[in-house]
């Protein structure tokens, strides 16, 4: 298993390049299966998980063509319509094969899936999505079984669904599953994600008719099928904001490019509020940090609000800016994990239920620590970055789900980074 050694304390400065966004690109690779023709995807980033859902979409029949610049998928002969646990088991997003799987083909099999252990992340509502339009659901040997064969034409119906809480894996599902529907489908209480956003772009390159992406309710006209088309991933939000708490931490001055500063207003709004420098172009954000920082008090909220996959990596920054902070988790109840081994640091950090209140102004050491999950790897990072001495960081297969060349992207602008077996 492989190791992170880091010697922290340096200042990190030049231009880092930002990803095509995880978040995007794994339910657009996954709407391939509603076209018989190819869907040409740019900026898809090299990942674990991208990698896992190319093996389950291969593994059902979806012929795969990758090139530097360019990945090609056509759903042309689907031949298997379950996602088996062993290929589902590490990733949360492959309940997203069951909408289109059930709408193109009118029967699915997937397990129940994993991911991350930071929290419980019910499936409920997309099931619930669903039964409300028609499809009949039943649970066996762990799998959710699906099938619309009763239904007129094989076909979804298309349904008013309103959903019990905002879900971006929910609206991604359903939204999916509407576009080949009989009727229209009303979607209320939508997620408003930039990757929500980017998927509805994409169908609707591939001849959907979806109205009101971006706000909390999306309609649905369904068509007959699909065609393939072409699109270019949107950047990494999260992977940008993590460079740029770097820098922070680490008094550096980088240039985030590729970044659309619009999607990630509340992120820059916290670090100017933190003492940071934010200087906003077409495509670039650039950070300067004298390294003089102030705690900052924060909530998590669905976008446009403070993002959850943010709130380990400001977590990390409060334990070393001055003043006292309070963190408050309200998307995930157990995602908190990653404070113990920030303890371990030097970090002061006392938990409440879900909210964290941090002395920060510590000069934080080097020690041997251990991931939990991918946001908690990103925020030990950080803190390694920033401590006295050398830190190193145990289970980093984490962090390989979620960042591209993690180490090598801050060895460029001044780390040291080495990894290790």
């Amino acid at each position: 298993m492989d190791k992170l050694i880091i010697n922290g304390q340096r200042k990190l400065y030049g231009d880092v390049y930002i990803s095509g966004a995880k978040n995007a690109a794994l339910p657009i690779l996954i709407a391939s299966l509603l076209s018989k023709e190819a869907l040409k995807l740019k900026n898809v980033p090299n990942l674990f998980d991208i990698n896992t859902t190319e093996k389950l979409l291969f593994s059902m029949g979806v012929e795969i063509l990758k090139t530097d610049s360019l990945l090609t998928l056509k759903a042309r002969n689907i031949k298997d319509f379950h996602a088996p646990y062993d290929l589902v088991k590490t990733m949360r997003a492959s309940i997203l094969v069951l909408g289109p799987l059930l709408s193109r083909f009118g029967h699915a099999r997937v397990a129940r899936p994993g991911g991350c252990a930071i929290g419980s992340r019910p499936v409920d509502i997309h099931i619930k999505g669903f039964e409300a339009m028609g499809a009949k659901i039943k649970n066996e040997s762990g799998d959710i079984v699906a099938s619309t064969e009763h239904l007129p034409n094989n076909r979804l119906i298309g349904a008013e669904i309103s959903m019990s809480q905002v879900t971006v894996t929910g609206t991604e599902n359903l939204m999916m599953a509407a576009c080949l529907a009989n009727g229209v489908t009303i979607l209320k209480n939508c997620a408003k994600e930039p990757e929500v956003i980017d998927l509805g772009n994409c169908l609707v390159k591939m001849g959907a008719i979806i109205k009101g992406l971006g706000t909390a309710i999306i309609t649905i006209e369904g068509v007959d099928e699909l065609n393939g088309a072409e699109h270019s991933i949107i950047f990494d939000r999260i992977e940008a904001g993590t460079y740029m708490v770097a820098a922070a931490m680490t008094a550096g001055e980088i240039n985030c490019i590729g970044v659309e500063s619009d999607k990630m207003t509340s992120v820059i709004s916290k670090l100017k509020e933190a003492g940071v420098d934010v200087i906003k172009t077409d495509n670039i954000v650039s950070i300067k940090s004298n390294g003089k920082l102030k705690s900052v008090n924060l909530e998590t909220a669905p976008y446009p609000g403070f993002p959850t996959d943010m709130q380990a990596q400001f977590m990390a920054l409060n334990t070393v800016a001055e003043g006292v902070s309070k963190i408050k988790e309200t998307i995930f109840e157990n995602r908190f994990m990653h404070v113990q081994e920030l303890i371990r640091m030097g970090a002061d950090i006392v938990i409440n239920q879900n909210l964290a209140v941090s002395r920060g102004g510590k000069v934080l050491e080097g020690a041997s620590v251990m991931a939990t999950d991918l946001r908690a790897s990103a925020s030990l990072v950080l803190a390694a970055l920033s401590a006295k001495g050398t830190t190193v960081i145990d289970r980093i297969y984490h962090l390989d789900r979620g960042y591209e060349n993690l180490e090598k992207k801050f060895n460029q602008i001044g780390a040291h980074i080495e990894r290790v077996s």
